[in-house]
Formats: C-alpha cells, sequence, structure tokens
C-alpha cells in the first residue's frame, strides 16, 4: 500500500524559512513533489523533481528548493523568504511509472506578516 506521510509545516513570520518532508512508501516513483492549496483556491503546483529535471511555480522560484533522495524514498522542499501568499496546506505529490498519482494528508503552512 503506497503512503506519503509529510512533516515540517507550522507557523512562521514572514521572511522566515521551514523545510517540509515527506516520506513515501509502497513502491518507487517517476515524480515527487509538492503542491498547495490555499483557502479558497485550486491546489496548484509548487515544485516537482522528475529524474532531477526540476520545474518551480514562477512565485516561488528562488526562494524554494526541491530535493529528493531515491534511496531514501523522499523528498523535501526548503522555503525560504516566506511571505502571507505561501499560506496554504501543502502536499505531497508522487507519480508512479504508470502515471497513477498519489496525495499524502497534506500539511499546514501558515506565514504571518
Amino acid at each position: 500500500q503506497v503512503q506519503l506521510v509529510e512533516s515540517g509545516g507550522g507557523l512562521v513570520q514572514a521572511g522566515g524559512s521551514l523545510r517540509l518532508s515527506c516520506a513515501a512508501s509502497g513502491r518507487t516513483f517517476n515524480i515527487m513533489g509538492w503542491y498547495r492549496q490555499a483557502l479558497g483556491k485550486q491546489r496548484e503546483l509548487v515544485a516537482t523533481d522528475s529524474n532531477s529535471n526540476t520545474n518551480y511555480a514562477d512565485s516561488v522560484k528562488g526562494r524554494f528548493t526541491i530535493s529528493r533522495d531515491n534511496a531514501k524514498n523522499t523528498v523535501s522542499l526548503q522555503m525560504n523568504s516566506l511571505k502571507p501568499e505561501d499560506t496554504a496546506v501543502y502536499y505531497c505529490y508522487a507519480q508512479s511509472w504508470y502515471h497513477r498519482d498519489y496525495w499524502g494528508q497534506g500539511t499546514q503552512v501558515t506565514v504571518s506578516s
């Protein structure tokens, strides 16, 4: 059974940093990454890693860094220079080699001004 378990969310002041981690189990994946959903908005891509090819949302480029450890089946998101508009529930995402999508339960990130 596939599980994606996030950790590392919390409350931080604007300009601060947080690191999110996601531990996957049950299988290996082609793509791993992070999405987020702010209150009243649609879920949006934050960053993905596909065999070391990374992709970032324009809004986080230069501030967030995704890293992946295939040996441990984990993916992390280092978030620096956080802004209030980064406040959202962050979801770990993974796609299998057969293009099936998996999601974590989500972790809240709140950035106060």
